[in-house]
């Protein structure tokens, strides 16, 4: 099953999963085979396959895999219960996106509810296999719309003009997702409506996302691209050289606080002095509104490795020994800094005088 044209980070048919291992990129393009939950919890966690929308994905496939072929004697309750089990695992590979989590409980009521019809464990391990294979080719889609949708409004925002250069930060596109991309599908979508001058790119410390997966997306697809180092983002704001700046979401509280890649809240604090537009563009599946504000976000810490080593921990020494080491993976960016949220289903804006985001209201109007 082919979730895009383009770069895949996911390749599967039924029974079969492959992960694109994005930590060789873009030197090297291996897959690594994924036979079962425990291989996609390693993949997830080691970061052979990350951004939010594919973390969920590659989990629930991976689950996929394994009970396609697994030989199971119990009722169908019990066939639930390990599916759920199983789910439950997976999420605690990467607590903060909340892609992953909002799928498995979705999953888990499926097979739940199923369980109180189904004759045998087949049918139980049937029904999910197929809700699975639905979340690939529904977040292609989706991503599409986010592109079409941000496109056209960012286009409205600017004046309609024929030369936008944004910013964009960490990797969003076709290797965070199943395809096509949510911040890097707005982008795609400027450059085939005409109006992309320039997309500029950080190289996104200290796992370097953005230099070795977004500017290796960017090249691939032929879309102008310059990298910058985290730190000249400010600069290049200050001469003007960027309209816009377009982020994605592991989790979107339920005010419009978000948490992304570690360095989004420099940007947006940046952006908002020099009068830069700042967006976020990210599936609804990426809204917690069961947080009312980006304080109750759990912040995940990745290994001090990734800061004291090369080549994202992997490689050479090239830190001081002994020196000690904070290394958040995300953090969050207040409400008030952002512009606006682009979804699948629309852009969500702030309408009240205190320039809030009514995202409940946005969700229930949305379905």
């Amino acid at each position: 099953m082919v979730g895009s044209d383009a770069l895949q980070a996911i390749v599967y048919a039924r029974g079969s999963l492959r992960l694109l291992d994005q930590r060789k990129l873009p030197l090297q393009v291996d897959y690594i085979d994924i036979k079962d939950s425990a291989d996609g919890w390693n993949a997830i966690r080691d970061m052979v396959v990350r951004g939010a929308p594919a973390i969920a994905i590659a989990a629930a496939l991976a689950l996929a895999v394994e009970v396609s072929k697994l030989d199971f004697t119990g009722t169908p309750a019990e066939a639930a219960s390990f599916v759920s089990k199983k789910l439950e695992y997976l999420v605690s590979s990467r607590p903060t996106a909340v892609n992953l989590s909002d799928a498995a409980t979705k999953l888990q009521t499926l097979v739940s509810k199923t369980a109180e019809t189904a004759k045998d464990a087949k049918a139980i391990f049937q029904v999910y296999v197929e809700a699975a294979e639905t979340m690939l080719i529904d977040d292609v889609a989706d991503n599409k719309a986010i592109g079409s949708h941000g496109a056209e409004f960012l286009q409205r925002q600017l004046g309609n003009s024929k030369n936008i250069c944004v910013l964009t930060h960490c990797n969003t596109g076709s290797l965070a997702t199943a395809g096509y991309g949510t911040a890097l599908g707005v982008i795609r979508a400027l450059h085939s409506g005409g109006v992309l001058e320039k997309a500029f790119c950080t190289e996104t410390r200290p796992f370097n996302q953005g230099s070795r997966l977004t500017a290796f997306e960017l090249v691939h697809e032929k879309i102008p691209a310059t990298l910058i180092a985290d730190s000249a983002a400010a600069a290049l704001m200050k001469q003007g050289r960027v309209q816009a700046v377009i982020v994605g979401a592991d989790r979107i509280a339920a005010n419009g606080d978000t948490a992304n890649k570690i360095g989004t809240y420099n940007l947006a604090i940046s952006a908002k002095h020099h009068g830069v537009q700042f967006y976020v563009a990210a599936p609804v599946t990426s809204i917690d509104l069961a947080l009312p504000s980006g304080e109750e976000i759990i912040i995940e810490e990745r290994s001090p490795k990734e800061l004291l080593n090369s080549e994202g921990g992997l490689g050479k020494q090239v830190a001081a020994s002994g020196i000690s080491v904070w290394n958040p993976a995300f953090d969050v960016t207040p409400a008030n800094l952002i512009t606006a949220i682009i979804t699948e289903k629309g852009v969500i804006t702030k309408t009240d005088a205190d320039g809030s985001f009514d995202i409940i209201g946005f969700i229930q109007s949305a379905k």
